[in-house]
């Protein structure tokens, strides 16, 4: 397997915030989608790239109130996409193919994180099919109205570290096991991205994904306070004391680096942490990547297979 994963002289940091990498930057004329734009770290690269000139399509499950959580944001407006509904995927994705325009960033951020087991569509489990099948069908079907020389950008987590993709059971039908099921929709983004890349790079579309750091915000709202005041990254009074834990803000810089960095000019289907290229490493380290997570092999056989259950493919023959 060729290594692609070589860290550059980037000039950034775990500590640098989108607003940083976005410095001098003129998105003016550009539009952005950004899945879940409307909290967390989705919120955060709105904000960015808003006030870098980008126009902001917000793709949320509860339009409203997005709507209300984004109001007073210039260049920005939502839509009603539910990730865990194809049926929603594919209005979201017909109504702005139909418009006639074009997206220069697709950024999938929206997701979820250690639920109770939940079933849905024909049975997937939820967070492979909302963090990865959702947003591959979504991008496939936005494949028309994507720009040559577009960006889509991947929200991993170093929690891919967890587990690879479990062939032998991704359903989880043989014993639920809530973080077993993060990790592997984590590391289906990463794949996703190898092989999107692999695919659109020849009309210029460039495929990224990334792990943003640790970062409290509503992706915990499935974690019981007692249990991250145990794990040492809060304190009794919901205060964060971990210090790598990362603003908001620094942890949509790397989402918004991997969408608009000229210092990424001529590469993509990579892995990034901290505003770089990350590492093939077994580590665990915040700025590495394990090395199934990058494996092409995994990710043309993942892609096959979200193809086959999501009814979807772009770049079907």
């Amino acid at each position: 397997m060729e290594n692609a994963q070589h860290p550059i002289s980037s000039g950034f940091g775990a500590r640098s915030t989108a607003d940083d990498v976005l410095a001098g930057i003129d998105l003016t004329g550009r539009l952005a989608i950004v899945t879940g734009g409307h909290s967390g770290l989705g919120l955060e690269t709105t904000k960015a790239l808003s006030r870098a000139g980008s126009h902001v399509l917000v793709g949320a499950r509860r339009p409203e109130e997005a709507a209300r959580a984004l109001a007073g944001i210039a260049n920005v407006e939502v839509e009603r996409l539910d990730l865990s509904d194809l049926e929603s995927v594919r209005r979201f994705a017909e109504r702005f193919v139909a418009s006639g325009r074009k997206a220069d960033m697709v950024i999938n951020s929206a997701g979820i994180m250690a639920c109770p087991e939940t079933l849905i569509g024909p049975g997937w489990e939820a967070q492979f099919a909302t963090n990865h099948l959702g947003h591959f069908a979504l991008v496939n079907r936005l494949w028309p109205a994507i720009a040559s020389g577009a960006r889509v950008v991947a929200v991993s987590s170093g929690a891919h570290g967890i587990t690879p993709i479990r062939w032998d059971d991704i359903q989880f039908t043989k014993g639920y096991d809530r973080w077993q099921a993060y990790g592997q929709s984590k590391t289906a983004n990463a794949l996703f991205a190898v092989q999107l890349d692999r695919l659109g790079r020849d009309t210029g579309i460039r495929a990224f994904s990334l792990h943003p750091g640790k970062i409290l915000t509503p992706l915990q709202r499935h974690l019981q306070k007692e249990e991250m005041v145990a794990a040492g990254w809060i304190d009794a009074e919901g205060n964060a004391i971990d210090p790598s834990f990362k603003t908001p803000a620094q942890g949509a810089a790397t989402q918004v680096w991997a969408a608009t960095s000229p210092q990424l000019a001529g590469l993509g289907g990579i892995y990034c942490a901290d505003c770089n290229v990350a590492v093939i490493s077994d580590d665990g380290a915040e700025t590495s990547v394990r090395a199934y997570a990058v494996d092409p092999d995994e990710a043309a056989r993942l892609w096959a297979l979200s193809a086959e259950l999501t009814g979807v493919d772009a770049f079907s023959r």
